[in-house]
């Protein structure tokens, strides 16, 4: 099962393989705030908006671990 970006009921990303890599395809995006809930715990991450992550069936030419790889290359924080 592959993961992707949703704004209520539409798809707004690739399917990527880990939830994790999705948070890095929007953190990139600007899609996520730091919020501090309470001085003990810091920061945590959140999505803008409604935006949300769920796991998705990728599309039938779609390949998950491809999508990863393109968006750390272009990522210009990859090394």
């Amino acid at each position: 099962m592959a993961y992707a970006l949703f704004c209520n009921e539409a798809r707004l990303s690739k399917a990527y393989p880990t939830e994790a890599d999705v948070w890095k395809v929007a953190r990139q995006s600007g899609l996520v705030m730091d919020v501090r809930p309470d001085q003990d715990r810091g920061t945590e991450p959140m999505l803008d908006n409604e935006y949300e992550i769920r796991r998705c069936e990728p599309e039938p030419q779609e390949d998950p671990i491809r999508n990863q790889l393109e968006a750390d290359r272009e990522s210009p924080f990859s090394s």
